[in-house]
């Protein structure tokens, strides 16, 4: 079969929004026709329907359709809302199915739950990272990209980073022959200092693997907070996902803890062009409204950003 020239695709693609059916993946990237691609795409989180998920009013398989019924075109999953599904391929058919038929694009598994991959006993630390293989497999499956893991350990600041360090380069083995990224969110204890998690993918020093800067997750315990700015740009330089963490709007729209428009010019001006999810935490508005009122925000800010010097990542 002859592969189409770039002016035969773009009068397919402009037929097909003339009839209304344009694909997901274009519609992710913001593509219509005379209109500039948009510097990222917004993700839902799907810690951000927790309570709503942990209620029953809400399935995991039902998840695809209520992202798109909210405006996302990606998904974005946590593995303890399919904790015993992480092998059945019949339950993650039916899933891959839904998402299909919504026109959803799965970006991630958040994995929880499975073992410290940087403790101190070898024999845990092994099974830690045999625990969080079949979370690859899930992930490979779906479509992801990547698995968001923790970078947990115990000992000295410097015994913790050799030991995560070690635990994530051998799990990342078995994501690259997989095509799956391994990435690590801020999380709390020390994975919640920048520098701490910057000097970790230093030794890692793995393509494969990666970070997840979320814009609110530094609390390093005991009251203690390192600066969420520093902090997202000591991580940009290694991400592969950002996570837009949300808990209270002023009355503009505005998150009341982070000044996103001056988070966004950190992960922008690091090069980053993927997914940014949407992660509301936040009691004042309910989920629905929380998780709106953050994709809005993301959506106003990216429109400055529409047309300036893009690079490339």
């Amino acid at each position: 079969m002859t592969r189409p020239s770039r002016r035969q695709f773009l009068a397919g693609v402009s037929a097909l929004a003339g009839m209304g059916m344009m694909p997901a993946s274009l519609r992710g990237l913001g593509w219509q026709h005379g209109e500039p691609e948009l510097p990222f795409r917004i993700s839902l989180a799907q810690w951000s329907l927790h309570k709503t998920l942990h209620s029953g009013k809400l399935t995991n398989l039902e998840f695809p359709a209520e992202a798109r019924r909210l405006g996302f075109d990606g998904i974005e999953y946590v593995n303890q809302f399919f904790a015993k599904s992480g092998k059945d391929w019949g339950y993650l058919g039916e899933l891959k199915r839904r998402c299909d038929q919504a026109g959803v694009e799965n970006v991630l598994i958040m994995v929880d739950g499975e073992g410290y991959l940087g403790d101190t006993d070898a024999a845990a630390r092994s099974q830690a990272i045999e625990n969080h293989r079949k979370w690859i497999g899930a992930a490979a499956f779906l479509g992801c990209h990547a698995i968001r893991v923790n970078a947990h350990s115990m000992g000295s600041r410097e015994e913790q980073l050799h030991l995560a360090a070690d635990g994530l380069r051998r799990l990342t083995d078995i994501g690259m022959a997989e095509g799956i990224k391994v990435i690590v969110e801020n999380h709390g204890g020390l994975s919640s200092d920048g520098s701490w998690l910057a000097a970790v993918m230093q030794e890692v020093d793995h393509p494969w693997c990666g970070t997840l800067p979320d814009f609110g997750n530094f609390h390093l315990g005991d009251g203690e907070w390192y600066d969420r700015y520093q902090g997202v740009e000591e991580m940009m330089p290694f991400a592969h996902a950002v996570s837009a963490k949300s808990h209270d709007f002023d009355v503009d729209g505005n998150e009341q803890h982070t000044d996103y428009r001056r988070m966004l010019d950190i992960v922008m001006k690091a090069g980053y062009r993927g997914w940014i999810g949407v992660e509301y935490e936040g009691g004042q508005l309910s989920e629905e409204e929380g998780i709106l009122a953050t994709k809005r925000l993301l959506e106003r800010v990216r429109r400055s950003w529409i047309g300036r010097d893009r690079g490339s990542r």
